[in-house]
């Protein structure tokens, strides 16, 4: 009977995270989860599954956790109570492997369907190769360039389209630097300190890619173009 009712939960769960709107799903699912139909709930997509079984409910500082997993891809849902869903990526790290994405808070156990899926366009934010568990409001920009993969591709030829035809690693230190001066908030000095080299080059490799992508960084539309394309590139590049 136990194996029967785990069974059945299961397949409520995964109902409710394809986005299913049965009459009266909600609430059977709530009643055999034994969660509330009207909670605050958060959904991660994850890229690979680690740690407890599929379909296993955990609970660890407080939350309440139900995990499914699919091929190469788990999903995990979160009970969230009153707790701000900014701490599960620290919390999900210890447990589940990255790379993984968190979508917005669901009110309620019918909202699952749609965070879900926000949950697994967070999770494609995530370059090849990191492991970093990331909410999508963080990623907002870059989940519209992931949300449309066309026009990502034209968006990286158009405005990287020059960068593309120079050697590999002059190309990777050109990006990188424009990477670093984003992340420092446009400053060349501390792009300088964390690239290791003197400011004065960041700014000649700075306005050498603004030859290159006929683009100013100092014009706001182009710099949007600039940061657009370099998310578009980060996600689509070849590792080395």
């Amino acid at each position: 009977m136990r194996r029967r009712s785990d069974e059945r939960g299961r397949a409520l769960l995964d109902a409710l995270l394809e986005g299913r709107s049965e009459p009266g799903l909600a609430a059977r699912a709530a009643d055999v989860l034994g969660l509330p139909e009207q909670g605050r709930y958060a959904v991660v997509a994850l890229r690979r599954g680690g740690g407890a079984p599929s379909g296993t409910a955990m609970e660890a500082d407080g939350l309440a956790f139900l995990r499914r997993r699919r091929a190469d891809r788990e999903t995990v849902v979160v009970a969230l109570g009153d707790r701000d869903p900014a701490v599960l990526a620290g919390l999900l790290a210890r447990w589940c492997p990255g790379p993984g994405g968190i979508g917005p808070v669901a009110d309620g156990l019918a909202g699952l369907g749609a965070a879900r899926r926000l949950a697994e366009v967070a999770l494609l934010t995530c370059p090849p190769g990191t492991t970093d568990i990331v909410r999508l409001e963080e990623r907002l920009p870059m989940a519209l360039v992931v949300s449309q993969p066309e026009l990502s591709a034209r968006l990286v030829a158009d405005v990287f389209g020059p960068l593309l035809t120079l050697d590999p690693a002059d190309r990777a230190l050109l990006v990188r630097t424009l990477d670093a001066w984003l992340e420092c908030g446009g400053s060349a000095g501390r792009a300088a300190g964390r690239l290791y080299c003197h400011r004065n080059t960041v700014l000649n490799r700075l306005r050498r890619l603004e030859r290159l992508t006929s683009r100013s960084l100092s014009r706001p539309r182009e710099l949007v173009e600039m940061m657009l394309a370099l998310d578009a590139f980060r996600l689509t590049a070849p590792q080395p």
